[in-house]
């Protein structure tokens, strides 16, 4: 093919795919759509992150602290500490500092966290037990004549001056609060149980609910959640705890001292690793059958020879010497030392030299083996010629 038709096919081709392309790009039509990704990392680690935005669009200060140790930089004169986290851990000392800040003109808002126990007289929630406050299940409350329905009878209602409806609040309908001694000023229900209540602490303010869950990050654009924590805390700068609970001497400890933890537990390790070494396979201990009568004997002449050495093992050769010759010679005990010895010769058929280097008492010090071997069958041959 010669490259003239080479390059008229060439143009017919892209001809063709001009025309064709045109046709379908006249057929084309622009669209948006939106793809929900879910929530982002910031908003899943933080349950309450869409509450301090909206708090921040009101122009409120918020500041997320760890623990009650805001409270050193938190001035209680216009300024609300939200503890919407756990609080199993605060110790008696947090909650009497605290409510000592309210009553220096500071804002708390806390979510009550124990039940009353009547029998205890208590529920075990501290800054509950010290506002003399119950906590209560909805369930174990009377119930509703049917004359008292209301309309939304599971949203909670609170009622300002110089508004005509209410606003509404989604709170837990199970649970419920209780003032025995009429200390609570304000307080918000629903139709069966109450879930908000405020009252006067010293120069500050105290707002107690019964959950927190309405100002998470899925509920807090429901009804009017959100206004609600505005107005609790307009006009103040917001601290929002987590978990206002006190660590654990083991993540004090980690977090000073890492260290010295790692040291102690290297240290544990070895000990058990030292401790654990066999030097051998395990041996099982001989059966009580093959201990003879003189293999006790032994072990016993070789644990006194260990205690009391050589010099006690020949005083009781020699004291059982002296003790035969009393029985074969009356008397014999009253004699010189030097009459016993000649008794001795003339009974034993042995020199009297040989009886007095029997006899003779011997230094402390530890013999050789040899030596006392010898001694030792001197004093038999003695013996056994009594």
């Amino acid at each position: 093919m010669s490259r003239r038709r080479t390059w008229l096919w060439l143009a017919v081709a892209a001809v063709l795919a001009l025309v064709v392309g045109s046709g379908a790009l006249g057929r084309l039509e622009s669209y948006r759509q939106w793809v929900d990704l879910g929530p982002s990392a910031e908003a899943r680690g933080d349950d309450y992150l869409a509450a301090q935005l909206f708090l921040r669009q009101q122009g409120v200060t918020v500041q997320r602290a760890p623990g009650l140790e805001v409270l050193d930089q938190l001035d209680p004169r216009g300024a609300s500490l939200l503890l919407l986290g756990e609080r199993q851990r605060m110790s008696p000392n947090q909650a009497d500092r605290l409510l000592r800040w309210v009553r220096a003109g500071g804002r708390l808002l806390f979510v009550a966290q124990a039940l009353w126990d009547q029998d205890k007289a208590m529920s075990g929630d501290l800054l509950l037990d010290r506002l003399q406050l119950h906590q209560l299940q909805t369930r174990d409350l009377p119930r509703l004549s049917p004359g008292d329905r209301i309309q939304y009878p599971e949203l909670t209602r609170l009622y300002l001056e110089n508004e005509k409806a209410p606003a509404y609040f989604s709170f837990d309908p199970a649970w419920h609060l209780e003032d025995p001694m009429n200390k609570v000023s304000a307080w918000a229900n629903n139709a069966t149980a109450t879930h908000l209540m405020q009252l006067r602490w010293g120069d500050g303010l105290i707002t107690v609910v019964t959950d927190a869950d309405l100002w998470r990050n899925a509920a807090i654009g429901q009804y009017d959640n959100a206004w609600l924590l505005w107005y609790l805390t307009q006009d103040s700068q917001v601290a929002l705890v987590g978990d206002a609970q006190h660590d654990s001497l083991t993540t004090l400890l980690w977090r000073y001292f890492p260290q010295a933890l790692l040291a102690l537990l290297a240290l544990l390790l070895l000990g058990g690793w030292h401790f654990a070494l066999r030097q051998g396979p395990v041996q099982t201990p001989p059966p009580p059958a093959r201990r003879r009568l003189r293999e006790h004997l032994d072990a016993s002449a070789s644990f006194l020879l260990r205690r009391a050495g050589h010099a006690s093992l020949l005083r009781a050769l020699q004291r059982d010497i002296l003790r035969r010759a009393r029985r074969r010679h009356p008397g014999f005990e009253r004699l010189p030392v030097a009459e016993q010895w000649q008794v001795l010769a003339r009974l034993s058929r042995q020199p009297t030299a040989a009886i007095a280097d029997a006899l003779r008492p011997r230094p402390r010090q530890r013999l050789q083996a040899a030596e006392f071997c010898r001694q030792v069958a001197h004093l038999q041959i003695i013996r056994n010629a009594l």
